[in-house]
């Protein structure tokens, strides 16, 4: 038996959605996936999977064709209204060259055949996931509005004035600044930042937060770090 290849260490969050109606196989791949550091949402139906695309930003899709509700084929379409450039994986038990041209034609942009090894769908993701990756920065820095964050000197700056940061402080930032825009939850936080040396019970994150909202924001006449009550925290200029 092939042996799973050690867990990845991921530069950021990488968030996907899986929509799947059979409770074992979506368990199967969760699993797999969040072993090598993925973020994996499950959707159980095409209704709910339909909403959750709708609402959510995710770097990669993985859909079964025959869905309840709302077939795989018809919420692939829906996808690339929304996402045109999202990677979509579809999975199925039909795997007839006209099964796959429809999946194709849809908007799919790969296509894996039930049963499968677990490291058949990981090297697929990992392609997608590779071909649809910007390009690398020419220039190693991260900038929101006046914000600015030097990853090669780990120096960040407001309005061209240097901000003191701890290492946490400046890991922190750019998290958020990478996530710019996306509402990221103390769990996110924890799991890219913290990663294992966190303990839930405690209100640290919070804490830092605020200690880089001093830092960051109380000087400014544009607030950058925003609190979503209940969900988590964001970075935008608005």
């Amino acid at each position: 038996m092939t042996a799973v290849p050690p867990p990845r260490t991921p530069a950021r969050l990488v968030r996907l959605l899986l929509v799947e109606d059979e409770p074992k196989v979506a368990a199967f791949i969760r699993k797999g996936l969040e072993t090598q550091s993925y973020k994996v949402e499950v959707a159980a139906d095409g209704r709910e999977g339909k909403l959750l695309a709708a609402a959510q930003k995710y770097d990669l899709i993985i859909l079964d064709v025959n869905l309840p509700h709302v077939s795989g084929i018809d919420l692939c379409r829906f996808i690339r209204t929304r996402h045109a450039k999202v990677p979509i994986l579809m999975l199925t038990a039909m795997g007839t060259t006209g099964d796959k041209l429809t999946g194709f034609e849809a908007g799919a942009d790969d296509y894996l055949v039930k049963p499968f090894e677990f490291l058949e769908l990981l090297a697929r993701v990992q392609a997608l996931l590779r071909r649809s990756a910007p390009p690398e920065e020419a220039e190693p820095s991260l900038q929101i509005a006046d914000l600015e964050l030097d990853l090669r000197e780990k120096v960040a700056r407001r309005a061209g004035k240097t901000i003191e940061l701890t290492a946490r402080e400046f890991s922190l930032l750019e998290y958020l600044m990478r996530n710019a825009g996306r509402v990221v939850s103390r769990n996110d936080i924890a799991e890219q930042v913290w990663e294992v040396n966190f303990d839930p019970g405690t209100n640290i994150i919070e804490v830092y937060v605020n200690y880089l909202r001093k830092k960051v924001d109380k000087d400014a006449s544009v607030k950058l770090i925003h609190t979503v009550i209940g969900m988590g925290y964001v970075l935008k200029e608005k």
